[in-house]
């Protein structure tokens, strides 16, 4: 499919089928999908994901809020290039960007239904970060829902806060995590382990990061 067609379909069937929205300015936002050719495929703080089995390579991440993010996500994806470890840039209009589709499971996902992580994941992503540094962005908010693993190797699947400054340290404490307590004791005979057990963990986690900053 040419890319004129593909954003003809986002603009006559994705959009106008489609309503986001949030309970609260800073809950994730809520996608109702109304669109029988397009599936939605996630949703963040800011956006919803989309695909159309016409074109399964790509994915369209449509912006509910805060415009100023999708033009700064844009900017960050001009920055990396092309790089195995993230997705690319094709297209984008005022609301939504058209994105390569990245393959896998969360690694949050991945602990939940007793999948193995391999370490090869964890370097694949550590490598990928590194580059992002090295070309003058700040690798922000990295953390198990936004990073996924396909057939042994890692990705980035969310860079929208690249461009901001300071030290976010989720990447660090999940990949400590990893060798203190998952490698040694979970990872062999890895066990499914219930979502509310992963997600209690994972709310423990920001609780205690806030408490602890202040």
């Amino acid at each position: 499919m040419k890319i004129e067609k593909y954003i003809s379909l986002i603009e006559k069937e994705l959009l106008p089928q489609i309503h986001l929205s949030t309970n609260r300015p800073f809950d994730p936002i809520i996608v109702n999908n109304r669109s029988n050719s397009w599936k939605t495929i996630g949703s963040g703080n800011y956006a919803g994901v989309f695909s159309h089995d016409s074109y399964p390579e790509r994915v369209v991440k449509v912006y509910g809020r805060s415009p100023e993010e999708l033009k700064k996500e844009i900017e960050v994806y001009k920055t990396l290039g092309d790089h195995g470890a993230f997705s690319s840039l094709y297209e984008h209009g005022e609301t939504y960007l058209v994105l390569k589709k990245l393959d896998g499971i969360t690694l949050f996902n991945a602990v939940v239904n007793g999948i193995q992580i391999p370490e090869s994941v964890i370097e694949d992503i550590d490598q990928g970060l590194e580059y992002a540094r090295s070309v003058g962005l700040n690798p922000f908010d990295v953390h198990g829902k936004n990073v996924v693993m396909f057939e042994g190797k890692g990705y980035i699947v969310d860079v929208s806060d690249f461009y901001k400054e300071g030290y976010c340290r989720k990447w660090d404490d999940l990949k400590r995590a990893y060798y203190k307590i998952y490698k040694p004791f979970l990872y062999k005979y890895h066990p499914s382990i219930p979502f509310y057990i992963v997600d209690g963990i994972r709310k423990g986690y920001r609780v205690y990061r806030k408490v602890k900053k202040k």
